[in-house]
């Protein structure tokens, strides 16, 4: 496999795709190696994608639990009309709205301000900024707010975020667009004097 090309951000993810997708067949075979090698490869991946998402430790490694679960009963369901990492996002993705669904807004919200990070004093200011960040990532609706995460975040292109959400790639568009809008007015709001 070749490294990435430093000039342009680019990656090599035609050669880790094949490699996956590789994996992936060996899953779909019940081979318990190949799954814990594909376990190893994604789990760091979706632990900062859904800590980011759900804000708790917990519930991160429950709906990991659960996607590589799913994983592994269906490997043998993936059609390879995307890579395979779109494919793992996309059960990820929809694990954890089902499970953020099932909790109420108001208890993941104080479960998010609970969880933020203290740090130190002499960046008192960037420490502002993160809270107002996320208060207002926050308030936003559960599917903005990840397309959002998986475009900047993750670097997840609209088309791969398409597959991921399961919706049409104009939805995604929008989705940004509102969400940038809502962001815009919801840090002006919290940046204005009381």
């Amino acid at each position: 496999m070749s490294l990435p090309d430093s000039h342009s951000g680019a990656r090599d993810t035609h050669g880790a795709n094949d490699y996956e997708r590789n994996l992936l067949r060996r899953v779909a075979a019940r081979d318990r190696g190949a799954f814990q090698e594909l376990y190893l490869i994604y789990h760091r991946r979706l632990a900062r994608f859904l800590l980011r998402f759900t804000s708790r430790h917990d519930v991160a490694e429950e709906v990991i639990n659960d996607a590589l679960w799913v994983v592994w009963q269906r490997a043998s369901d993936f059609r390879g009309d995307s890579t395979v990492s779109t494919w793992i996002m996309g059960i990820a993705y929809r694990r954890a709205l089902k499970t953020l669904r099932s909790r109420s807004t108001k208890e993941w919200f104080i479960d998010l301000v609970d969880k933020l990070p203290t740090l130190a004093e002499d960046s008192r200011e960037q420490t502002i900024n993160q809270d107002w960040l996320m208060h207002a990532l926050g308030e936003l609706p559960i599917e903005q707010r990840a397309a959002l995460e998986l475009s900047y975040l993750s670097g997840h292109s609209c088309q791969e975020i398409a597959i991921i959400m399961d919706c049409p790639i104009n939805t995604v568009k929008t989705r940004m667009f509102q969400a940038r809008r809502k962001l815009k007015a919801i840090l002006a709001r919290l940046a204005a004097p009381n």
